[in-house]
């Protein structure tokens, strides 16, 4: 097991690798000037053409990816081309807050969802299991920044309950951007949930129990669960990448100071080496997130972590 994890992470290497040559190539081969937006009304020719000196970006193209990609392989991740201050501590700096969200609106996502698939499982044709598949019909159909305006509307301007954005009030900052970036998540686990578990309790290994005077919530937790979490969790180990893209939308309509916000702010003004730096931290937990997801499916089921130890034999 340990020499499977070591080998998921050096193979995020060429993940990284082709995703920094990608992205440097768009940024580089985009039309304008990025000294433009640098220089402001102190634009001239000669200043653009010191900037450009001093940015290192009037050299070749390969030249420049080298240069950064042999930073990035020391822990360098460059300066960036707005404020001049090193790209980690601007990362460092508003990475805790876009983890935050994420994984607040992943404990929405499965606290919320998964219970309610459970349950609407169990009760497949009554009037809380139509409910429940309303709701995450309406839960997959809602933008993310048309949902973020109604919560802000609703709580905030209206009821006053809760701050419409940053993140100086604790956790009753977190409450309305981690609804709102969770809740079509939410509704895509509910809907797994559930119809992994209508599956799994028409299996016969469930009448078997039930007929050996088994109650019902023994079977449901004990042999029917186990066996219908392994779609769930799939769904979930997805949506870590997807909560990251969300994040873009959510920061950006709660105002909030996370890697997202800054990601959209660094593509407008050109700022690459910022752009590389959100997109790598970004990559790197999409990854590892994925590793823990099979560690977990590991850990339910014994018969993979048999397939992982066979494989490295």
């Amino acid at each position: 097991m340990i020499r499977y994890i070591l080998k998921r992470l050096l193979a995020m290497i060429p993940v990284i690798l082709a995703l920094t040559f990608v992205v440097f190539t768009i940024m580089y081969f985009t039309p304008g000037d990025p000294t433009v937006l640098i220089l402001g009304n102190e634009y001239t020719a000669e200043a653009s053409a010191l900037l450009k000196t001093e940015l290192g970006i009037d050299r070749p193209f390969i030249v420049q990816y080298f240069s950064y990609l042999g930073g990035l392989l020391q822990g360098d991740f460059g300066r960036s081309h707005i404020t001049m201050n090193p790209v980690s501590d601007e990362l460092f700096a508003r990475f805790p807050n876009t983890f935050t969200i994420v994984m607040w609106a992943m404990v929405f996502c499965v606290g919320v969802g998964l219970p309610i698939g459970v349950l609407s499982a169990t009760k497949p044709n009554s009037i809380f299991s139509n409910i429940t598949m309303v709701i995450s019909l309406l839960g997959v159909s809602l933008p993310i920044f048309w949902l973020g305006l109604l919560l802000i509307l609703l709580f905030a301007v209206n009821l006053g309950w809760l701050p419409a954005g940053s993140m100086n009030h604790g956790f009753r900052s977190i409450i309305l951007p981690a609804i709102t970036l969770g809740a079509n998540y939410m509704a895509n686990v509910m809907r797994t949930t559930r119809s992994s578990m209508l599956e799994a309790i028409r299996q016969d290994y469930i009448r078997t129990a039930r007929a050996k005077g088994v109650d019902k919530g023994s079977v449901i937790r004990r042999h029917a669960l186990p066996n219908a979490l392994m779609p769930t969790i799939t769904v979930v180990g997805m949506n870590i990448g997807a909560l990251l893209g969300g994040a873009v939308l959510t920061e950006t309509v709660f105002s909030i100071p996370g890697t997202g916000r800054l990601l959209v702010d660094s593509i407008g003004s050109r700022d690459t080496p910022m752009v590389l730096g959100c997109l790598v931290i970004m990559a790197v937990c999409v990854a590892v997130s994925n590793l823990i997801v099979d560690l977990i499916y590991a850990y339910i089921d014994p018969r993979i972590k048999a397939e992982y130890a066979g494989g490295e034999a």
